[in-house]
């Protein structure tokens, strides 16, 4: 017995789900495969969506026409914007969700799409003919056909929990791990690793003094993930509580160091530097006498909490021990403890910047399974994989975003350039170009490509133009409107800066570091009357316009470079070379430009070992 259909999509947690939902929303037949139906989209570690650098992510994702941004406001409990104290570039939208009802709403999503199917079982071995995957085979003896196929398998290939001395096979806790796919293509000739990721113990808030926490309350303004959604929260919003441990938790901990999968050589593979186990912080900063941790809720309507900060794979018994010596943890109960996963991956310099496999035609890689940790980085990779098999069936150019385009962007060519050589997780830091890259405007940077790719619909296209227009007004109404001393200086004293001496344009005032756009309005009552006319978003459109208005000269030297940048990635090199022939090139370079064969002489440049000489030499051989 086969199916047959355009594209098949191995796994339904955050990289599946977007993918299936692009591909099928621009047009393909989608088969999504997954183990468990009840567990699509299952938040395998905290129950949050965004945070630094990821939340700028989210709201990228939403403007390509991608589902998570919908689905966390949708199932928001908190809301937060971080790093408010740094300039717009930081900022970076937050939420904790409902684990339930998130996974609940994004199956509803999939269930809506009329040429998107789900199927309960397990692939073992993919069909390649050719070099071309044409399907896969499951478990239950099925065979499936299809043009593409996208993997997205997270922690499932060959996944092994640890908790102390015991091991456990699985993909997750209580679900079994997924075997064949490995073997398969290693023999196929791909290179593949071991990655550890671990999540913390789940907690019984009933047991818990929060009286001995501080609380940590949300935010309530109009700051959301989507540029869809206007409406109020649905959902009743949450706080969450920070506690430190001290150092009668560290000596249990320390006590139990022998029995540490982590330090006893049970565990082999790399684990995410920037997320450590507490064990691995009470040994790498043995100095510190507390770590700071984070009770969040994962529901409206449980008293389940996760222990952010206390990820561990150690035994029971000193997990829960460790706990008790925490004031307000002293009565502790556990819905299960913490512990790590070990797991496949594919080094992602296999693959091209489509997330298509170098090494079988119509074959993608998603998420996990490159190498990065993190629902969002995830579910990014997903949405350009769907959109990119989706032209693989039916034609077009490939979908690849650029380093100043997006933090995606960023993402996917750090991946297929550099590698990985640890759970990769998206900062800002990684982005040169952050100031283009903000929250408030990846809809202006992208939405209009997501539209005439047929992705972004004509609602969004016609939200974003309004968006503009707007903006646009307003920032012409602010360099002419012009301002006399006499009508606004007792306000300007009030509020701490220098009075007028003669006659300005209002974007004079809007510049000042003590002002900023509402305090303007609340002075100058044809500003005030202006911003009432706006229709819808009112909010949104003028912090964007007040970003644009103070920060106008750092975004324009910032495009100034990527424009001097983006015109080496317009030299494609790939296939012109045979790096090995080349004498002048430096030993190391060789190597790596035969190994990642990259596409432009710009990528060529980011591949660490490969010098500034080295491009002067590929830029003389091309006659540059």
């Amino acid at each position: 017995m086969t199916f047959d259909y355009d594209i098949i999509v191995v796994g339904a947690g955050h990289a599946g789900c977007d993918a299936a939902a692009a591909a099928a929303n621009l047009g393909s037949r989608i088969l999504l495969i997954t183990m468990d139906m009840n567990k699509i989209a299952q938040m395998s570690c905290n129950p949050a969506v965004g945070g630094i650098a990821k939340g700028q992510i989210v709201r990228e994702i939403d403007a390509l026409g991608g589902q998570m941004g919908i689905v966390t406001d949708m199932t928001a409990i908190q809301f937060r914007m971080l790093n408010r104290s740094k300039g717009p570039a930081m900022w970076s939208p937050r939420a904790q969700s409902d684990r339930m009802r998130y996974m609940q709403t994004w199956r509803e999503t999939l269930d809506a799409i009329p040429n998107l199917f789900v199927w309960q079982d397990s692939v073992t071995q993919l069909d390649i003919k050719d070099n071309t995957v044409v399907g896969v085979q499951t478990a239950l003896g099925v065979v499936f056909q299809a043009k593409t196929v996208i993997l997205t398998v997270g922690t499932f290939l060959n996944g092994l929990m640890h908790i102390g001395k015991t091991q456990m096979s699985g993909g997750r806790i209580s679900e079994p791990a997924s075997f064949g796919v490995t073997e398969q293509l290693v023999g196929l000739g791909f290179e593949a690793g071991r990655m550890k990721t671990g999540t913390p113990v789940r907690i019984d808030g009933r047991s818990v003094d929060f009286s001995l926490t501080d609380e940590q309350v949300g935010e309530g303004d109009f700051h959301k993930f989507s540029y869809l959604d206007f409406s109020p929260r649905p959902l009743k919003q949450l706080s969450c509580w920070t506690l430190y441990t001290n150092e009668a938790v560290h000596e249990v901990l320390q006590k139990g160091l022998p029995d540490s999968p982590l330090y006893n050589g049970q565990i082999k593979s790399i684990g995410p530097r920037y997320c450590p186990s507490i064990e691995t912080k009470i040994v790498t900063f043995a100095d510190k006498m507390r770590h700071q941790l984070f009770l969040e809720p994962e529901g409206e309507n449980t008293q389940e909490y996760y222990l952010n900060g206390f990820s561990s794979s150690l035994p029971l018994q000193i997990q829960l021990e460790a706990l008790r010596q925490i004031p307000a943890l002293r009565d502790v109960r556990i819905y299960r403890p913490g512990y790590a996963i070990e797991y496949d991956f594919f080094p992602p310099t296999q693959l091209n910047p489509t997330l298509e496999t170098k090494r079988i035609k119509n074959l993608f890689f998603a998420g996990q399974i490159n190498g990065t940790t993190g629902y969002e980085e995830a579910a990014s990779q997903g949405l350009v994989a769907g959109i990119n098999a989706h032209i693989n069936v039916h034609g077009g150019s490939p979908f690849v975003l650029a380093r100043d385009e997006a933090y995606i962007g960023v993402l996917i060519d750090d991946l297929v350039t550099k590698g990985v050589d640890e759970p990769y997780r998206m900062f800002t830091s990684r982005a040169e170009y952050r100031i283009l890259l903000r929250q408030d405007d990846a809809d202006i940077r992208l939405t209009d490509k997501s539209y005439r790719l047929g992705l972004a619909d004509s609602k969004r296209f016609e939200l974003l133009q309004e968006k503009k227009e707007e903006i646009e007004r307003i920032v012409s109404f602010v360099r002419s409107y012009s301002v006399k001393p006499e009508t606004v200086n007792s306000a300007l004293e009030a509020f701490d800066t220098t009075p007028l001496r003669h006659g300005v344009k209002l974007i004079d005032l809007i510049l000042r570091p003590q002002l900023d756009m509402e305090k303007v309005a609340s002075i100058v009552p044809a500003l005030k009357e202006y911003l009432e006319l706006i229709p819808n978003r009112k909010e949104e459109i003028i912090e964007a316009a007040e970003i644009l208005i103070k920060y106008e000269g750092y975004i324009a030297r910032e495009k100034i470079i990527a424009e001097k940048i983006n015109r080496l990635e317009n030299i494609k090199i790939r296939g012109r070379f045979d790096y090995n022939a080349i004498q002048s090139l430096s030993t190391e370079a060789k190597q790596k430009l035969t190994r990642i064969d990259p596409e432009t002489i710009a990528q060529a440049s980011r591949i660490p070992g490969v010098s500034p000489n080295d491009i002067n030499v590929l830029l003389v051989l091309l006659g540059r």
